[in-house]
């Protein structure tokens, strides 16, 4: 079952991007006009939507708590990352437009990197480091203008329930700005996938947003303590 499960769910993902074609064009054509406040509602409207249908044919179960936490305005959103549906879940389930900080090498997938742009979403090469420091900059521009961003500072997937040291990249991105950080609890979402060898299997994920830590008014010090702090939240919600 499980087989035939993540044949179907790749079909209906390629097919579903190529579907939404004139949608995208739409975004294109909104993008071009300069109206991009009508471009953030529609793109993360449509995205939202793909993301969600992703999860259901995935068999996924999310629950979400605590999105009352959630400001107004300007956030980085910090996650842990346990696998490859966390993206689909920030997307699909905590609501308002947001962007990714993402890998560089999704930019070369077609219809995807299409959409990330429009979502305003930041790449990083992390082979690069002086590339990586122009993307942080970027995305301290992005939050400083009112729009919310999603890093999983991480770096990478943990594959389990265990979480790694937090990077000091996308805590600087909100320190630098000024803006709220929104701690999210992913928990679960392995099981989805990397619990199983890869093969898609349904499980239940649970998803926590816990109270905005405030960052404008920190001195250096409370500023270096921010990562492990964050990541205890995350650990004990």
């Amino acid at each position: 079952m499980k087989f035939i499960r993540t044949i179907i769910w790749f079909i209906y993902f390629w097919l579903y991007l190529i579907f939404i074609i004139p949608g995208m064009m739409k975004a294109n054509r909104l993008h071009r006009q300069g109206r991009l406040e009508e471009l953030d509602a529609y793109t993360a409207k449509q995205v939202g939507r793909w993301a969600r249908s992703l999860l259901r044919v995935a068999g996924a179960k999310v629950t979400v708590r605590g999105l009352e936490h959630i400001p107004e305005g300007g956030a980085v959103f910090i996650a842990n990352h346990q696998g490859n549906f966390d993206v689909p879940i920030m997307l699909g389930h905590i609501g308002k437009p947001k962007a990714l900080m993402a890998k560089a090498e999704l930019a070369k997938l077609p219809f995807i990197r299409v959409w990330m742009k429009y979502l305003r979403c930041i790449f990083v090469d992390r082979s690069n480091v002086r590339q990586a420091m122009n993307s942080l900059n970027e995305a301290g521009k992005l939050v400083g203008s009112g729009h919310p961003i999603v890093i999983f500072p991480e770096g990478t997937r943990s594959k389990g329930d265990q979480i790694g040291e937090f990077k000091n990249g996308g805590f600087r991105v909100a320190t630098k700005s000024g803006v709220p950080i929104v701690p999210v609890r992913i928990s679960g979402s392995y099981k989805l996938m990397e619990a199983n060898g890869n093969w898609i299997r349904p499980a239940h994920v649970e998803v926590t947003v816990l109270p905005a830590v405030m960052t404008s008014a920190l001195s250096k010090e409370e500023a270096a303590m921010l990562p492990e702090q964050v990541r205890t939240m995350i650990m004990n919600a």
